[in-house]
């Protein structure tokens, strides 16, 4: 897999001399592990809120309303509580919280360290939530759950983004997001199998056994290396090279290095990233980093990912029907991650944006218009076995074109696009917006069913359509291009040219006047 120093690849960028090395195949593998800790929570969360004995516990109220035969209740209303979705929601308002302090542990201490820190954090949000005794514990330990996402969501996609060679860096950190798949298959299968359990605790190991994933992060946090952008960032010269060499597998990383070089001593003059980020030459970095987590939130894969037991439930699936389809579409999940992994670096990001859009919009119209036309405005229709399997196959081709498209790529392009100097506001903001519009998304979401019902499939519908044209018009393809000459892909845009000075885009080690100590 080596390249030659100085070939020319798509948007300008290089092919350095080294290939992949089992060395970082190995560490993107465990820091990749840090997706498990979000998609586990993502999976688990819908299957508890599900389970009859967790409700009767916590929130009685929606037990109540759905075991009282008097009450006049639309179907799509019987799990429309504000408290109920707290459980879900506060983990990702702690995670919006947390991302902004992990820029700055990012930048100042490494990546290590804030992998590390959303480790330990999750650890003890997974016991506490496994022993909650009542809603205040439950809750807290949410918020220790979600620091935990945050620190995580902000460090890895980074780390990997630096650990990994151009043309293979899609595929390399789409392991994130297949960690994510993974995390949110084995939740449902967890919540498969405690639902069975007599006496009515399984929701107790089901969040409990949260803890695996976060020992997992934090075990791997410490034996994991750093990469030489984070160490050449705390001005370590002699190591960032030793260890750009071992993770490359070769002693010939002379233009690489000086690449990463210039862009270090660039970024140290700026004091502010945050500043810097707002400043024109940045407006592509900017708009992306913002946009792009919106509309990642805004395609409704949360509806799926989050309640899926509880919306197959409300639709007329029976209790164990409902936990086992949230199985099948975790499957589904995984299994079109990987495809994004063999084609990302492939195809281009572009055209997987682009497809996996039009899809989940044909996929989505096609669920509204079902569940309205055979589940009727208040849920006063039966769903045959025909139209409940049909249902289940359009929401997986949804889930499948989210999965290797938007869900991965919503990490990889803004973790890749920003130059080292603005690189861990980038990231943050794209884990704030993220968990912002989780957050939202999370809260609203059961009222949003009570009130908008088969309609709000539509509703996000709408948002797909204006992210596909966003999409069309204003992300480049960045596949193969390295990081650090990101710079020439936006000059060479139709619309992004106009605020990227000329002086920026020659930086490469070609061009560079300065020579490394």
């Amino acid at each position: 897999m080596a390249g030659g120093g100085g070939m020319a690849v798509q948007g300008g960028g290089k092919n350095y001399e080294g290939g992949v090395t089992c060395f970082v195949i190995v560490a993107c593998l465990v820091a990749a592990m840090g997706g498990l800790l979000f998609g586990y929570d993502l999976g688990i969360s819908g299957g508890v809120t599900s389970m009859e004995e967790f409700l009767k516990k916590f929130f009685p109220s929606v037990y109540h309303k759905q075991h009282d035969q008097t009450l006049k209740e639309s179907a799509y209303c019987k799990f429309d509580s504000v408290l109920l979705t707290l459980f879900t929601s506060s983990l990702y308002l702690a995670a919006l919280v947390a991302s902004v302090f992990a820029s700055v542990v990012t930048r100042v201490f490494g990546r290590k360290a804030s992998m590390a820190f959303g480790g330990i954090a999750f650890l003890f949000g997974a016991i506490l939530n496994g022993a909650a005794v009542n809603i205040e514990m439950l809750i807290f330990g949410r918020l220790l759950l979600g620091i935990g996402v945050g620190f995580a969501n902000q460090a890895v996609p980074v780390y990997l983004s630096e650990m990994a060679p151009a043309n293979v860096r899609g595929a390399l950190n789409i392991g994130f997001q297949l960690a994510i798949t993974v995390g949110i298959l084995i939740a449902n299968l967890v919540n498969y199998g405690t639902a069975e359990i007599e006496g009515g605790w399984g929701w107790r190991v089901s969040l409990a056994l949260a803890a695996i994933p976060a020992l997992m992060m934090t075990v791997g946090a410490f034996l994991l290396p750093d990469t030489p952008n984070s160490i050449l960032e705390r001005g370590r010269t002699e190591e960032a090279k030793q260890m750009l060499q071992k993770i490359r597998g070769t002693p010939n990383v002379d233009e690489e290095f000086q690449d990463l070089y210039d862009a270090s001593e660039a970024a140290k003059q700026v004091n502010h990233p945050w500043t810097n980020i707002i400043q024109p030459r940045y407006r592509p970095q900017l708009t992306c980093c913002t946009l792009i987590p919106f509309f990642q939130q805004l395609t409704g894969i949360n509806v799926v990912m989050f309640y899926a037991p509880v919306l197959f439930k409300t639709i007329g699936f029976g209790d164990d029907a409902s936990l086992m389809s949230a199985v099948i579409t975790g499957v589904v999940n995984v299994a079109a991650t990987v495809v994004s992994i063999y084609s990302v670096d492939r195809f281009g990001r572009r055209i997987l944006f682009l497809e996996g859009g039009v899809q989940m919009l044909i996929s989505q119209i096609l669920v509204g218009v079902m569940i309205g036309w055979k589940f009727g405005v208040n849920g006063e229709g039966v769903l045959s076995k025909f139209d409940a399997d049909f249902i289940l196959i359009l929401i997986c081709a949804y889930v499948a074109a989210f999965a290797w498209s938007w869900g991965p790529l919503g990490w990889l392009v803004p973790s890749e696009i920003c130059p080292l100097e603005i690189r861990s506001a980038g990231q943050a903001i794209n884990v704030s917006v993220n968990m912002l519009f989780t957050f939202i998304i999370a809260q609203i979401f059961l009222t949003m069913l009570c009130h908008m019902k088969f309609g709000l499939f539509f509703f996000f519908a709408g948002f797909v359509i204006i992210m596909t044209i966003f999409v069309a018009f204003f992300v480049p393809e960045t596949k193969n291009v390295p990081i650090e000459e990101m710079n020439n892909v936006w000059k060479a845009h139709w619309f992004w040219k106009r605020y990227i000075p000329d002086e920026v885009v020659i930086g490469s080690a070609a061009n560079s006047n300065k020579a490394i100590p």
